[in-house]
């Protein structure tokens, strides 16, 4: 069973954050109240809250609390966090193209060679008369 800190997290990443980033914002609002609301907690603000401004939410999500408004507790459901959202990670996203770019780099090759299936299946007739033979 998923944590509740957990819930909390991925529910705020699916319904504000990843929004925000695919509309081009630079800060995401998200209330507990609501967030509390939308997952059907009975009683658990505190740790709402708790998740909403730990380091682990806000380092994978790439997020830097700007603000939060509310009573000095931190603890009810009309405290708001602001976000200010993160660049994203260059080096990353070059990794991936280098990775992408490589897609279907032996297609050709291995049409040449009968298809995938064929090669695959020589190279083990091949292997397996190597291993048998004195």
């Amino acid at each position: 069973m998923q944590k509740t800190a957990d819930r909390v997290r991925e529910y705020a990443r699916l319904q504000y954050v990843e929004p925000a980033r695919r509309r081009h914002q630079s800060t995401v609002k998200i209330v507990a109240g609501e967030v509390h609301k939308a997952l059907h907690l009975d009683g658990r603000v505190p740790a709402v809250c708790a998740a909403l401004k730990g380091p682990k939410f806000l380092t994978e999500n790439r997020l830097v609390l700007e603000k939060w408004d509310g009573p000095p507790s931190g603890q009810s459901t009309t405290v708001a966090f602001t976000y200010r959202l993160g660049e994203e990670q260059p080096q990353l996203a070059a990794k991936e193209d280098s990775l992408l770019r490589l897609w279907g780099i032996g297609k050709e090759v291995f049409q040449s060679l009968g298809g995938a299936e064929t090669f695959i299946r020589r190279e083990r007739e091949r292997f397996y008369k190597w291993v048998d033979e004195p």
